[in-house]
């Protein structure tokens, strides 16, 4: 190995460990501004998703992940995106407070469990039939709140290279509350000739080798595009459009809203 190779590697192994330092500093960081929050009294859903927004800006920039944002996130309603990795609810999360629904195997996850059980995340088991029910009344509810709901509803991450067919059965809570609908497209940019692919979580990855492929990424920025918010009377075409605008968001040199500098 030469000079150069050998020095370029170091490079690459201290930018993961220091990011890993300022990740777990985050994490620590995040937990006791939970608690401080706590010590004033019971939290809303509201001041829920207030806490994930502040925390995920923090984790996002902990991990080196620049965000660039187009359109305008909506403030209600429901929120349908497609989906890459665990990283897109960190920054989905930092873009606009929003309540996530997700598999309840999350749930059981270490620390990150936690959190989206406190933030006010909404399980759902996908085999069973009750819970969709149960999840479907849920998110109705939280319509009425002054938070989006956010919904993957591909129903799983994918390695970038299509949005699958969405699963319209939650969107149908949107529908009957005559709330808004919202696309939104998650990309990832990485700099260096990495494809998207490279970063995406999915099929038998695991997740901590997954977290360090990211740490020791340089030039990881995510764009995140929003669609117009609309309210539609039914879920099958409601789904099918949200579907058609989430992957014309996702073709690069598609039109693009005005930029929000984050």
């Amino acid at each position: 190995m030469g000079l150069r190779s050998l020095i370029g590697c170091c490079s690459v192994k201290l930018r993961a460990l220091r990011r890993a330092v300022a990740l777990a500093s985050v994490i620590i960081i995040c937990i006791c501004d939970y608690w401080r929050l706590r010590s004033r009294g019971p939290l809303s859903l509201e001041r829920r998703a207030q806490w994930l927004h502040a925390s995920a800006r923090k984790l996002l920039s902990s991990l080196g992940i620049q965000t660039r944002i187009h359109g305008h996130p909506p403030s209600r309603g429901l929120i349908v995106s497609n989906h890459l990795s665990y990283l897109d609810i960190l920054i989905l999360a930092a873009a606009t407070p929003c309540f996530f629904v997700s598999k309840v195997e999350i749930s059981r996850w270490p620390i990150f469990g936690k959190a989206a059980r406190v933030s006010g995340t909404i399980f759902l088991v996908r085999t069973s039939r009750a819970s969709a029910e149960s999840v479907a009344a849920e998110i109705e509810q939280r319509l009425a709140l002054p938070v989006p709901v956010l919904l993957f509803p591909e129903g799983t991450s994918t390695d970038g290279s299509m949005v699958l067919r969405f699963h319209s059965r939650l969107i149908q809570p949107a529908v009957t509350a005559a709330a808004p609908v919202t696309a939104a497209a998650v990309r990832y940019v990485i700099q260096g000739g990495i494809q998207e692919r490279e970063l995406c979580w999915f099929g038998d990855t695991l997740f901590l080798s997954h977290l360090w492929k990211a740490l020791n990424t340089a030039g990881f920025a995510a764009e995140l595009r929003f669609g117009a918010p609309r309210v539609y009377l039914d879920r099958r075409v409601a789904t099918r459009e949200a579907h058609a605008e989430v992957v014309a968001m996702r073709v690069e040199g598609a039109p693009l809203p005005r930029q929000i500098a984050m």
